[in-house]
């Protein structure tokens, strides 16, 4: 016994024990025995596990071995990246930013007017989200590609959860207090999980989750905004599906407006129209880019001259002219409205933090480059944080504009600085003009948007490749639909926790058999041809042995033995005598895991069956030892492979394989 997992040159000489068996006639076989690792100083463990867990990127690194002024120059620019990739800008890169801030500006404007009634806040501040908070991430982000500003799941989740808590209509002023401080809890929190590398805790959200929750809030979204659609006045301020189509049914001998209709109508066409072209030849993507702007100008010129605000075309009205105003002195820091700005806040943020890291990691992967999570998380913290301070609500990445900002050539976050010039010359001079904009344009805009955020083929895949992602998915997906966002949001967190629990306290084993003339043994369901080893049961655990599942795989084991001994017995064939446990997938073992072994080893010496270990590793093997369970069932009962295992308690029907 001798070679071990691991390459330690420190430990002692390998122990070989050779066996009198020979392999085709003059090789030895050597059965290698499984070698303790050097004990580790707990101070040194502790360390090594919380650099792990926490500085997987190792982002210390550059500073290594460094003078203190270039450790204060990596400093600056580790948290302005700006600082780093702005020496090597240049006029060709700006031709690039320039394009692609000006697209993204002519889709932004119009976007930001109707998202902002999502949240229920006046049409100035989405404009005023996509100014300030976009010029902050271009100094402090880490992606190229992503173009902030509202969004319209974000702004339906904020509109919808701040109304429960006040009415916007008959309290605007105490609504829009608690939307900036919801604004700027969502910024701490996104700052907080960023600064303190926690950024792994958006993963707990599962991918189809958030692919069902996406949809069923697009759903929402184009159901609301039927309103302005239709033309009706009286609408119900719920978001379930039931209580939309009752409300639009309810009024559609009073409260519908042709003239509404007919424009809305015709230029939902006309945008859909433009996003097919898009899509259809990569090169007219600025087509679906500026088909928004156009739509506005064309329906706001003529509805003035036309008059038919007078007809009951339902118009913007008034947009105040100007940059943000500070709204510092109207955040909630005392009183009742606090925790439910607090509560509002890190939900709101949550979700603007998963869309814009999702988002980014996409064009990252695109483009090749590395995209850092938890400097992303800082910068959309600290923009979500400045902009609350300046009359904006929630902002985070958002997927439409980021797809035309990449196809628009974007080299650089100086795309969004371009966007936010355009933005500030709109609310100084142009706001105005947006007097006469029906609301009928504004929900062919969100409508047309929100559709892309409904991906068939994402769900069909996902049906395809895991049943239970699919009832992920699908449980978001209509809880948003037919309860409401912040439900559909807690189901798809409660679907995704809930798988989590079920692949760890039920972790898949599989008893294994040896492959024909090989040394290799495989999952006897997987692998059809594979052979049982006579008076030999190999199971393997696929899973580490915690407190949550130790129970289930001791019993698990147990069963199989049962089933084995029972299948024998009736076909008269020799008993199971030795048990091996496959271990190379337990990473990690408790104390509750040992003592689930030290059972199974008591159950097994009750009914005269042997339990032999193959090939545990360096965490698992030293726990081992120091609970003396090593002791307890025998040291040379621990080999490192299975076939080691087998070569030494079945050699004849090993030799007789190999040959």
């Amino acid at each position: 016994m001798g070679h071990s997992v691991y390459d330690d040159h420190e430990t002692k000489e390998l122990d070989i024990t050779t066996l009198n068996s020979t392999h085709n006639g003059d090789e030895f076989l050597s059965v290698h025995k499984v070698r303790l690792p050097p004990r580790q100083k707990l101070i040194t463990e502790f360390t090594s596990t919380v650099k792990e867990t926490l500085f997987a990127d190792d982002p210390f690194r550059p500073f290594k071995d460094q003078p203190t002024s270039k450790k204060f120059i990596l400093g600056l620019q580790a948290i302005f990246p700006i600082l780093e990739w702005g020496r090597h800008y240049n006029l060709q890169k700006f031709k690039g930013d320039l394009i692609a801030g000006l697209t993204i500006a002519s889709l932004c404007i119009p976007q930001d007017i109707g998202y902002s009634k999502l949240a229920n806040l006046a049409p100035q501040n989405g404009l005023y989200s996509s100014f300030v908070p976009p010029l902050i991430y271009a100094f402090m982000g880490s992606s190229r590609d992503i173009a902030i500003g509202p969004v319209a799941v974000v702004s339906l989740l904020l509109g919808t959860l701040l109304q429960n808590e006040i009415d916007p209509i008959s309290n605007p002023v105490e609504y829009r207090r608690l939307a900036f401080t919801a604004t700027f809890f969502a910024g701490i929190t996104q700052a907080t999980l960023g600064l303190l590398r926690l950024g792994f805790l958006i993963d707990f959200l599962s991918h189809a989750a958030i692919i069902g929750f996406m949809g069923g809030a697009a759903i929402t979204i184009a159901l609301q905004q039927l309103k302005g659609f239709l033309g009706i006045k009286k609408f119900t301020k719920k978001t379930d599906i039931v209580s939309v189509m009752h409300s639009v049914w309810g009024s559609v001998h009073h409260g519908w407006n042709w003239q509404t209709i007919l424009i809305a109508t015709v230029f939902l066409a006309f945008l859909l129209l433009a996003k097919y072209l898009g899509k259809k030849r990569k090169n007219l993507f600025w087509v679906a880019a500026i088909a928004p702007l156009i739509s506005v100008v064309l329906s706001t010129f003529f509805v003035y001259i036309t008059h038919a605000e007078r007809h009951g075309v339902q118009i913007v009205n008034h947009i105040k002219k100007g940059i943000n105003p500070s709204s510092l002195n109207q955040i909630y820091f005392t009183g009742g409205y606090v925790g439910k700005g607090f509560r509002i806040g890190v939900v709101a943020g949550m979700v603007a933090l998963t869309e814009a890291v999702a988002i980014g990691r996409t064009f990252a992967a695109m483009k090749d480059y590395q995209l850092d999570g938890n400097k992303e998380m800082v910068a959309l913290g600290v923009m979500n944080v400045a902009g609350s301070m300046t009359s904006c609500y929630v902002a985070t990445g958002s997927f439409s504009r980021s797809a035309v900002n990449y196809m628009a050539g974007c080299q650089t976050a100086v795309s969004n600085i371009v966007m936010s010039a355009v933005v500030f010359l709109t609310l100084e001079f142009i706001t105005p003009l947006f007097k006469y904009t029906p609301n009928a344009i504004l929900s062919s805009i969100i409508i047309s948007a929100v559709i892309s955020l409904i991906d068939y083929e994402a769900a069909h895949l996902i049906w395809k490749i895991d049943k239970l992602d699919f009832v992920a998915c699908m449980g978001a997906f209509f809880g948003v639909i037919f309860a409401s966002v912040e439900i559909g949001l807690l189901i798809a967190v409660a679907i995704s926790f809930a798988k989590i629990l079920l692949q760890v306290t039920r972790p898949r084993t599989a008893i294994l058999g040896n492959l024909p003339r090989t040394t290799i043994y495989r999952n006897i369901e997987q692998y059809p041809n594979a052979k049982k080893v006579p008076g030999i049961l190999i199971v393997r655990v696929d899973s580490a042995i915690y407190f949550s599942n130790s129970n289930y795989v001791k019993e698990r084991i147990l069963r199989w033995l049962g089933d084995e001994d029972e299948q024998l017995k009736a076909n008269d064939e020799p008993r199971i005598e030795y048990l091996i446990v496959e271990m190379s997938p337990v990473i990690d073992i408790d104390t509750s895991g040992i003592h689930a072994l030290e059972e199974l080893h008591r159950s097994l010496q009750k009914r005269d069956v042997q339990l032999v270990l193959a090939n545990p590793g360096q965490v698992v093997i030293d726990k081992l030892y120091a609970s003396k369970f090593t002791d307890m069932i025998g040291q040379d009962k621990i080999f490192l492979t299975v076939a080691d295992a087998v070569m030494t308690y079945s050699p004849k029907m090993m030799t007789a394989e190999d040959v």
